[in-house]
């Protein structure tokens, strides 16, 4: 036997464990894809008339004027977790955004909860990547933005025309935010927290003015891991 040559019946063992350990790594990764670019299964669209279409294994969100926010969202809720996906704007007057732990009022009604913004930079920089409170009220009023204004610093972090890798941490009450490996927000808010301490992921197209657009966003390559 030649040095370091095997027999067939241990060759086997060897190659079985392997195989196991092959195997045990990858069950061993807690990501879970949202979105296997094929179908929309685990998705339901709330609220507007924005439409949401499979093209080249992305999601396109496209506008219809006259509607207000569209959100395609998703069955299952999530409430400590880590969300990556790559999202791109076709069109740099559209704004958008991806809702986390949302919910609709009385079960059915308006899409509200915390939103990660989604906006081309232009020529000054803008807001993506800070957050947002979509619809949330308290006292009656609407809550607007809960990155506080001193630290929403305009940006130029998300790129323009191309696609854009996003990754969300919500953990608790605090909630971070990086685009293309950047850090943008690292935001702690116990208020909105004990409201919204889970909901769905919802991908928002913008209602948009009369005689504007249609305009369109997409995204792919969604996939999230859910944190104990």
């Amino acid at each position: 036997m030649k040095r370091h040559q095997v027999p067939g019946l241990a060759a086997a063992i060897l190659a079985a464990v392997c195989l196991s350990a092959s195997v045990q790594a990858g069950a061993g990764s807690d990501w879970v894809s949202l979105f296997d670019g094929k179908t929309l299964n685990n998705w339901v669209q709330h609220n507007g008339t924005a439409t949401y279409v499979i093209k080249d294994g992305t999601i396109v969100g496209t506008t219809s004027e006259g509607s207000p926010n569209s959100f395609l969202c998703t069955k299952k809720n999530y409430g400590n977790f880590e969300l990556e996906f790559e999202v791109k704007l076709y069109n740099k007057e559209l704004n958008s955004g991806v809702q986390i732990r949302s919910q609709q009022e009385n079960g059915d009604g308006r899409v509200n909860g915390p939103q990660v913004e989604i906006e081309a930079s232009g020529d000054s920089g803008a807001e993506a990547g800070y957050i947002y409170g979509e619809a949330i009220k308290y006292d009656d009023k609407g809550i607007g933005w809960m990155t506080p204004e001193d630290q929403r610093t305009p940006h130029k972090d998300f790129k323009d025309g191309e696609w854009n890798q996003f990754r969300v941490v919500a953990n608790g009450p605090r909630i971070q935010t990086w685009i293309n490996g950047e850090q943008v927000s690292d935001l702690t808010d116990e208020r909105v927290y004990k409201s919204h301490p889970s909901g769905f992921i919802g991908l928002q197209v913008h209602g948009i003015k009369p005689g504007t657009g249609p305009y369109s966003v997409a995204w792919k390559n969604i996939r999230i891991k859910e944190l104990k």
